[in-house]
Formats: structure tokens, sequence, C-alpha cells
């Protein structure tokens, strides 16, 4: 079982909606549009799309939205949204690694750092499968900051943090063979009370993550650090990977 499963299972889901800033949705969908000429009527496939900000904002555009997650309260909050204001979003809880969609779609987003949570053998799965999703020429984008290029530059041991009205202690220790930070966050709540959440990250270099998609049948077409497409290079701390269907 990958320990990531149950990371959002407890307060987190709830502390991770503060840590999205202002705007950073809207702009965020603005990207995946031009990325994936999306338009109305479009098919977009969102895997492990948590509480649903980009499948949500997607449909009330007009496009036709998947949305999968493993955490049914999120999936439940998505269909509640989607049945209440009438959009073309239609949500499933699903292991990523065991769903089988039928449709071909337009573009699949893995956004929120959502793919690092796979060692090379299931990230290379969700690609393969992805691809065989894919119509030629759709797109695949990946939103992360936990590749090499990243997070070697940017590793801390230690961080503290604020997640709306929980303090976060982050404690960091980096892995080899297979590369990968393994974390444990202590999330303090206003009351005094401690929850504690094991993860890990997988961390393969922009040239390990092109030769997956090689043989996923994929191809980079774009490094950005911001959704507004600033050029990716050295010393960004966050990236938006831009795949292409061969």
């Amino acid at each position: 079982m990958n320990i990531n499963n149950t990371f959002f299972a407890g307060s987190y889901k709830e502390a991770w909606r503060s840590l999205i800033p202002a705007g950073l949705t809207e702009a965020e969908t603005d990207f995946l549009q031009e990325m994936g000429a999306l338009k109305p009527e479009s098919r977009v496939l969102d895997l492990m799309c948590g509480y649903g900000r980009h499948a949500i904002e997607l449909g009330k555009r007009g496009v036709n939205v998947m949305a999968v997650d493993n955490l049914p309260e999120y999936i439940e909050e998505i269909q509640s949204i989607a049945l209440e204001q009438s959009l073309p979003v239609n949500a499933a809880v699903a292991d990523v690694l065991r769903f089988n969609p039928e449709d071909i779609y337009d573009a699949i987003i893995c956004m929120g750092n959502s793919f690092a949570f796979f060692d090379r053998a299931d990230a290379l799965t969700i690609l393969k499968s992805c691809s065989g999703r894919l119509k030629a020429g759709g797109c695949f984008v990946i939103d992360s900051w936990m590749i090499a290029e990243i997070a070697i530059r940017h590793f801390r041991e230690k961080e503290w943090y604020y997640a709306g009205e929980y303090r976060c202690l982050l404690d960091y220790r980096y892995h080899f063979q297979p590369s990968r930070i393994e974390s444990e966050q202590t999330l303090i709540a206003p009351d005094g009370s401690l929850e504690v959440l094991k993860g890990v990250d997988y961390i393969f270099s922009l040239d390990e993550l092109e030769a997956m998609f090689r043989e996923a049948g994929l191809r980079t077409a774009g490094l950005y650090s911001t959704p507004r497409k600033k050029k990716f290079v050295l010393g960004d701390s966050r990236i938006y990977i831009v795949a292409e269907k061969l």
C-alpha cells in the first residue's frame, strides 16, 4: 500500500485548502485551457483531483471533466457542487493505479505535486495508462515542486509553516536508491492537539521523466515555473510540465 494514500484522510484535507493562494486556481485553469486547446465540451481527466478546484473551474467553463481521487469526502464534495451548479463534471473514488476509464481525453492533468507520490514503476504505469487514454496530440500536465532540479536545491530538513489555523512542522529526510524525500508532518490544531502525518515524495530529474515519457509514448512539450508561462530555470521552486501524446 502506498503510504501517501491516507495522507489527506485527516485534518490535512482541510488545511490544504488554506495553502492555495487567491487566484491560483483560475490562473492554472487558464494555463490548462491554453496548453490543451480546451473548448466547451472538450474532455479532461483530472487525476488525484483533491477537492476538485481545477475540475470545478474547468466545468464552469463548459469543459467535460472526469475527476478521480481516493478520498470519498473529496469526491462527494465535487459531486454535490457539480449537481448544485449543473456542471459537466463527474467524479469517482478510485485508486489511480487501478482506474481504467473508457473515454479518450483531450487532456489529462495531475496537479498539486501528486505525481511525486509514486515510485518509478508506478509512475510509469500511470503514464502508460494516461497515454492510452489521450487523443493524438493531447497533453498531459504535471504540477510539481519535487523534481530533482527543485528538491535538491531547496531541500531543508525542518521547516515551520502555517496552514489556516494549523501550525505545521515538516521534518524531511532525503534518501537514495530510489531517490526520495520521506516526511513526517506534525499538525498542531488551535486547541493544541497534534496529528502526525507521514509521506514520501519520489524524486525524478527532468531527464528521467523524459525517458519515462518516451517509454509511455509521450514527449516533453514545455516546462514552465508559473501558469503565466514563465520558462522554468534552475532555482525556480515549482514546475508545470507539459507532455504531448506522440
